[in-house]
């Protein structure tokens, strides 16, 4: 067997022995490799446990009595789970779904997930779109409380909606509420969006969810997790699917949270990792928004309120909207927006009929006749100011 073979092997142990985000485990990978460190938990296991250690201790150097008593319970947790663990049959599951099996040496491998250190997953099981290295590069996670409002589920529908539109992955984790609301955003739109599972690619959880979970492969998005085909959401898997959530993507918005939920959690994570946060404002009296309301008084978070100030938060500059989205959202602005504070000063001191000199329209203003001068030939060259040899007035009306 090649080596790349036997890591790809080793690794769908390890995603099916160990728990998501389980230290001990990452390290030993870390540090021997999927497929030695597989051999070594295995020889263990099998007895002869101090030249097991002494094998280990000749690679990673010496271990402190609290750190092989660490590694030792890890063992004996793995050894009850061991037998049970029937990889090939994994990934039959997987083919069966037309899935496909990615690693860390693939290039398509999120780049992201890189921040989560010896958290990172062994492997990823994908059904959908399988480039996720290339999805993600723009890419922003929503997410919030099952429990949500009408108000919440509105605004996270219209953020994935505009996110989409200007060519971002909205990513989240399938659940009710916020999560289910942000993906159907983005399905509505015909653009592709990531579910993160906390079980197996093959089980719609919750059940309610599974029209939209097919709705998002068929539309070009994915279903992806760190456990096999066949694996059950648990609570703990729930708790570690949000540290996937927030490396996965570039930002992490929070649209409705409690004062602890699942939502505060991946916030957390993001801002461990260094991603930016952002968290949308509700009601003060709405127990829905206490958990945003926190990210923002504790300045974990900025307030973002639309897709525009999520698409500034990641730092994903530039529009995909289309002309005519593009025509209306700047008839939602005034035409004189873009005008500093000054230009708008000279501006408003310019007559609408009769030209006046510069001097004049300095004074007008309260600023020099340099500045006035400079200011007026910008606004000549946007259609502003009209110049009568060396006099000044409007072109148009300012709608200011």
């Amino acid at each position: 067997m090649s080596h790349a073979a036997a890591d790809l092997l080793a690794r769908v142990t390890w995603s099916a022995l160990v728990e998501p985000g389980d230290v001990v485990a990452g390290t030993l990978v870390e540090q021997l490799g999927a497929s030695a460190a597989l051999a070594w938990v295995r020889a263990t296991i099998g007895g002869r446990t101090e030249a097991r250690w002494r094998e280990l201790e000749a690679q990673c150097g010496p271990l402190a009595p609290a750190v092989r008593a660490r590694i030792a319970r890890a063992v004996l947790r793995w050894s009850a789970r061991l037998p049970d663990v029937d990889p090939e049959r994994s990934q039959t599951r997987l083919d069966r779904l037309g899935g496909v099996l990615l690693v860390p040496t693939d290039p398509r491998w999120p780049t992201g997930l890189a921040g989560l250190g010896s958290e990172a997953p062994f492997c990823l099981w994908v059904r959908g779109a399988p480039d996720l290295r290339r999805t993600l590069e723009r890419s922003v996670s929503v997410v919030g409380s099952r429990a949500s409002t009408t108000y919440g589920e509105r605004i996270a529908f219209d953020i994935a909606d505009g996110l989409t539109s200007r060519d971002v992955c909205t990513v989240s984790g399938g659940a009710y509420g916020i999560d289910a609301a942000a993906h159907r955003g983005a399905v509505a739109r015909g653009g592709p969006t990531l579910v993160v599972l906390a079980g197996g690619v093959d089980r719609a959880y919750p059940a309610g969810n599974a029209r939209l979970l097919e709705a998002v492969v068929s539309g070009g998005g994915t279903l992806v997790s760190e456990v096999p085909p066949g694996s059950l959401p648990t609570k703990s898997r729930f708790l570690q699917r949000n540290r996937m959530i927030a490396a996965a993507s570039r930002a992490t918005v929070v649209v409705e949270a409690a004062w602890r939920s699942g939502a505060m959690s991946t916030a957390h994570h993001a801002a461990r990792l260094l991603r930016p946060v952002g968290a949308v404002p509700g009601p003060v009296t709405s127990v829905a928004s206490a958990g945003c309301h926190r990210l923002l008084r504790e300045g974990v978070a900025v307030c973002v309120t639309d897709a525009d100030d999520v698409s500034e938060l990641a730092g994903l500059a530039g529009s995909m909207l289309t002309p005519a989205e593009l025509a209306a959202h700047a008839g939602a602005q005034r035409a004189t927006d873009h005008l500093d504070p000054l230009a708008r000063r000279v501006l408003d001191a310019l007559p609408h009929r009769t030209a006046i000199e510069l001097e004049r329209v300095a004074s007008a203003a309260g600023v020099s006749t340099t500045e006035a001068g400079a200011a007026l030939g910008m606004l000549e060259l946007d259609g502003w100011a009209v110049r009568r040899g060396g006099s000044w007035l409007l072109a148009r009306l300012s709608d200011s």
